[in-house]
């Protein structure tokens, strides 16, 4: 069993309650943990043998141009389709929302989406 991390992808997306943010958009950052069964490609060193992280970053993406008002719904989404990928037990993501468009000072907005198989 082995963890894949892919963290930092960088999206640009128009995700928000606001009606300004269905037109603006904003940025995002999501990052992505996969718990897999890497038993197989640890001794044959054969991409098929576990989880490509490229198709991971191309989810987030194709998820992440369906619009929707809240971010918990493209945080699911990705964990929906990730774990449709061979190999994989389980998936966190977390979905940030960098500055979004509220009157107050805060590092970061962010939401959780679990889930296994």
């Amino acid at each position: 069993m082995g963890l894949i991390t892919v963290e930092g992808i960088r999206v640009f997306a128009f995700h928000g309650h606001l009606p300004e943010e269905a037109i603006l958009g904003g940025h995002f950052i999501v990052n992505v943990w996969v718990t897999a069964d890497t038993s197989e490609v640890e001794t044959s060193d054969d991409l098929n043998d576990t989880v490509d992280y490229v198709k991971i970053i191309e989810i987030v993406k194709e998820q992440m141009s369906i619009r929707a008002d809240m971010i918990e719904v493209p945080a699911k989404r990705i964990v929906d389709k990730i774990l449709t990928l061979n190999k994989v037990q389980k998936v966190e993501v977390e979905l940030e929302k960098i500055q979004p468009p509220i009157d107050a000072t805060f590092d970061k907005i962010s939401v959780t989406s679990k889930g296994e198989n």
